[in-house]
């Protein structure tokens, strides 16, 4: 049995010629398929030729369609936007979709952030989206793979996975830090750096002022911020004490950027960082870039417990 699909014809014949026949110019098609306009001419031409009528009349200045012509282009101009809706869909499905992370712009500029190059240089294939919102997002309806959260255990975090636990401290530039960790009451000599977030009382200076009977006591200034990772650059610049979360801060801690009273460390019970995932059964690639992130908490844990003496 012979094979009638060698019979048909090129389909780049077919492209040129429903180009000239949707624009009624050659010199149109030509630019819409970014070829010459005598490349069009001969796709129309050899087309002609296989079938053996013509498929347009010719003037001058214009083209029209023979009866011939109409019944292919009604044929073959569906068929050709249908096999383009086909050939992008399958496109679209190959494509892998960006593993979106969910997490307060205080964790992802602090900790996620700075390991992030590690990652893309050993995933290169995989892209990664950080969704950054201080609110809790629904991982389903938002289109979340995974979210980092600070929380108690809950039944919001049943399921999840923690990742490490909270440990605070005072800490500052280097600087400051001479002066300000040189006795208790010297803090009080230095602009404090606060928190406008009623998480937990660990975060805030009354806190930490009581503990060290210097509740009544005011310091030389305070200034605000209401996210935590603008509180940590200004003390990196030199602007006042904060309190730190150590384990987002141990890579500044160890470069030097910033020095800790670390014997002061204060080992949080009720709240931890958790890592929560979407429903169902993850993408090859999400499951890969969980994997790194538990593995980023596990390290992290691990220099924790070195830098506070607790290992």
């Amino acid at each position: 049995m012979s094979n009638r699909l060698v019979s048909l014809p090129p389909l780049d014949a077919l492209r040129g010629f429903v180009a000239a026949a949707r624009r009624m110019s050659i010199t149109a098609a030509a630019d819409d398929l970014c070829l010459t306009q005598s490349a069009v001419s001969r796709q129309i031409q050899a087309l002609e030729e296989r079938l053996g009528t013509p498929l347009f009349t010719r003037s001058n200045r214009s083209i029209a369609l023979t009866a011939a012509g109409e019944q292919l282009f009604q044929l073959a101009s569906p068929w050709m936007d249908r096999l383009l809706e086909l050939a992008e869909s399958l496109r679209d499905e190959q494509r892998i979709r960006p593993v979106t992370i969910s997490a307060s712009m205080g964790v992802a500029s602090l900790w996620l952030l700075p390991r992030l190059g590690e990652f893309q240089t050993a995933h290169p294939h995989i892209d990664v989206r950080v969704a950054t919102s201080n609110r809790v997002l629904d991982l389903d309806r938002d289109g979340i793979d995974l979210a980092i959260r600070y929380s108690p255990a809950s039944p919001a975090t049943q399921g999840g996975l923690l990742l490490f636990d909270e440990v605070v401290a005072p800490v500052a530039s280097p600087a400051v830090a001479a002066s300000a960790f040189r006795r208790p009451e010297t803090l009080l000599q230095h602009v404090l750096l606060d928190l406008d977030d009623k998480v937990g009382p660990w975060l805030h200076w009354e806190y930490w002022l009581g503990a060290q009977g210097l509740g009544q006591r005011k310091p030389k200034g305070r200034l605000h911020f209401n996210h935590y990772d603008q509180l940590i650059h200004a003390a990196t610049g030199g602007h006042g004490v904060a309190v730190g979360r150590l384990p987002l801060l141990l890579p500044m801690l160890a470069d030097g950027r910033l020095a800790g009273r670390l014997d002061q460390c204060l080992h949080v019970d009720d709240y931890r960082y958790w890592l929560m995932e979407a429903p169902g059964t993850p993408r090859e690639e999400v499951a890969v870039f969980r994997d790194w992130l538990v593995q980023q908490a596990a390290l992290t844990s691990q220099e924790l417990a070195r830098a506070t003496g607790a290992a």
